[in-house]
């Protein structure tokens, strides 16, 4: 790895927003699954959380999409999994829909944390979601069709989210612990170093300043 490409890396973990996220709702079109992973990494989330079967996230979004390295994706079999969790750990739920009482998603503070969840491309929020939701948001139509793509619905939503986090500063320092930070940092640097090292159970090495293992006999003592 080049100091160039390292020193890029830390500057993504330095930026990213670990009380962000999208749960998105069985969607299930590969394009969208995607788009919106894309979108989720251009502003600095962590982590999607996708309602849908394993085997057809995969099969969607596929096991070697370049976005996947950067966030992370868990796949649940019912959305009440995730919204419990956010939900449990303060998080805002907020639901990107066109029916029922619903506000202009600029009225909404995303500096709070935040879960933006988004529906099924045909059907929408599902029933079993209703109850978590602190928020329905919705992006105002100037034509005939009635919403935005799901996909192009959360990148603009997340740009606004974005927005209102660069103006109250959260992008000018890191807001990772040290120890997720260093974790993520090794992943990403040396990921198949790091892929040995969960397989014997072995405690990450440190870095030096361009991504290199500093103790120069740590290779030599690890088993075969």
């Amino acid at each position: 790895m080049t100091a160039e490409r390292f020193a890029r890396l830390v500057e993504v973990l330095n930026l990213r927003q670990p009380d962000l996220t999208v749960v998105s709702d069985s969607v299930h079109k590969g394009q969208n699954l995607s788009a919106i992973v894309r979108t989720c990494d251009a502003v600095g989330i962590m982590a999607v959380h996708s309602v849908l079967d394993e085997t057809r996230f995969r099969a969607h979004t596929g096991t070697t999409m370049g976005t996947h390295k950067w966030v992370q994706t868990h796949v649940y079999q019912q959305v009440s999994q995730p919204l419990t969790h956010l939900q449990a750990e303060g998080y805002q739920i907020v639901a990107a829909d066109t029916a029922g009482d619903t506000v202009d998603y600029r009225e909404v503070d995303f500096t709070q944390p935040s879960a933006l969840l988004l529906g099924a491309e045909k059907y929408g929020i599902s029933d079993a979601a209703a109850p978590f939701i602190d928020k329905r948001i919705t992006v105002p139509m100037l034509g005939m069709v009635e919403s935005f793509n799901v996909s192009v619905a959360c990148a603009i939503i997340l740009s606004e989210a974005r927005r209102q986090r660069e103006e109250a500063g959260f992008y000018q320092q890191c807001r990772l612990d040290s120890e997720r930070y260093q974790q993520l940092l090794f992943e990403w640097s040396q990921p198949l170093l790091a892929k040995y090292c969960q397989k014997h159970q072995l405690p990450y090495p440190a870095l030096d300043e361009q991504g290199d293992i500093i103790d120069p006999d740590w290779r030599s003592a690890q088993p075969i």
